[in-house]
């Protein structure tokens, strides 16, 4: 039989395991809490940290809301090169204003030793690249340069726009000069067949989007160039001087890189404006 001893230590045994199972369930409901508020806490600074960043952002908006452009108006963006990427060809005049009018019709007369060119240039399909023209015209950055590329053939075109193609004769570094800023493509012809007819005059860039600069090109015949180019506009006078110039051909000094080359019949601009908008 077992001794009333061993019954009692039994018994004592028993009051332990449960004593220390309750323990151990109290303990193990207090990490839960303690977990449960730990993640409340967490969550608590997940949603104000989200609310810091919501009004951080909404600020941002706030503030964009009050540089946004007025009616009839277009934000534009003209990026400043780096003054380390800048090569001796960048003329700098500064930046033109970033609102530019998105309204009327400008009349561009580029004033050559052969004779006037004349375009329509409508603002409100490059109200972007139109404003930089405007403004680089009012510094007089396209005065007495050269149109220093002719393609006499495939694409067709006649390049202008380098503020370096100056002087006699003419510099390797030919086709390198622009403005100290560039900015994007506008009113890209996709949906034209061919992209640039004769007749256009769009601007010229690099194989990167958002590289146009101040050079641009005239279209003497349809060109099956890929329509990755702002058209900024048309030809309404002058075209025969162009095709007079393409007659004459170019001497390869191109052919080797990105074709054509310098135009035997010499082009100078001697001064360009933009009329103020009309309409």
């Amino acid at each position: 039989m077992t001794s009333t001893r061993e019954r009692q230590r039994a018994a004592a045994r028993a009051r332990l395991e449960k004593e220390m199972a309750e323990r151990s369930a109290k303990a193990r409901k207090r990490r839960q809490t303690q977990a449960i508020v730990s993640a409340g806490v967490a969550l608590v600074l997940v949603v104000a940290g989200t609310v810091w960043l919501a009004v951080s952002l909404g600020g941002d908006d706030d503030k964009s809301d009050t540089t946004t452009a007025a009616p009839g108006a277009s934000e534009c963006a003209y990026n400043a090169l780096p003054t380390e990427q800048r090569p001796p060809q960048i003329k700098d005049v500064g930046l033109p204003s970033n609102e530019q009018s998105a309204k009327g019709v400008q009349t561009m007369t580029i004033d050559t030793n052969l004779g006037p060119i004349t375009a329509k240039v409508d603002r409100s399909l490059v109200p972007c690249t139109a404003g930089s023209f405007t403004y680089l015209a009012e510094k007089n950055f396209f005065d007495n340069t050269k149109c220093h590329r002719l393609v006499s053939e495939g694409i067709k075109v006649l390049q202008c726009g380098d503020p370096s193609a100056t002087g006699n004769g003419w510099r390797d570094t030919d086709g390198q000069g622009g403005p100290s800023y560039r900015m994007a493509e506008e009113n890209l012809p996709t949906d034209k067949r061919p992209p640039y007819p004769e007749g256009v005059i769009a601007m010229a860039k690099s194989q990167d989007p958002g590289s146009t600069g101040s050079q641009f090109f005239i279209v003497y015949g349809d060109s099956p160039l890929d329509p990755a180019y702002t058209v900024l506009g048309t030809i309404t006078g002058g075209m025969d001087i162009v095709k007079d110039v393409a007659k004459a051909g170019d001497d390869g000094a191109f052919a080797q890189q990105a074709g054509g080359g310098h135009p035997k019949k010499e082009v100078i601009i001697k001064d360009l404006t933009m009329s103020n908008p009309q309409g």
